[in-house]
């Protein structure tokens, strides 16, 4: 098909320049998605705070359960008011000192 170095060269620097525009093209899609994606998240409302937490210490271990409206909610995930009590009670896992989620809860010991 391609008898010589140039003529391969030549073809290889096409197809080149076709991939060249084929990934600008891709990289505009991509930019536009983002920035549709960005909007969107913009226009939608805050995920609501949860009423319970669980603040997680190294290697993801329990920490400490706080109540959702905690100030020193650093690395905490929502949970449901039975998995509250379930880590107070049978889980081992500490209250927060400042909130105090084991008096709301009425898991005092």
């Amino acid at each position: 098909m391609f008898d010589s170095p140039e003529e391969r060269l030549k073809a290889l620097r096409f197809l080149r320049n076709v991939q060249v525009r084929h990934l600008d093209q891709t990289d505009r899609w991509i930019a536009d998605e983002e920035r549709r994606a960005a909007e969107q998240a913009r226009r939608r409302p805050p995920p609501a705070t949860p009423d319970w937490a669980l603040e997680r210490g190294k290697r993801a271990l329990p920490k400490l359960v706080h109540t959702g409206r905690c100030w020193n909610s650093f690395f905490m995930q929502g949970i449901t008011r039975e998995q509250a009590i379930e880590a107070l009670t049978r889980g081992g896992v500490p209250a927060c000192p400042q909130c105090e989620p084991d008096k709301e809860l009425g898991v005092l010991d």
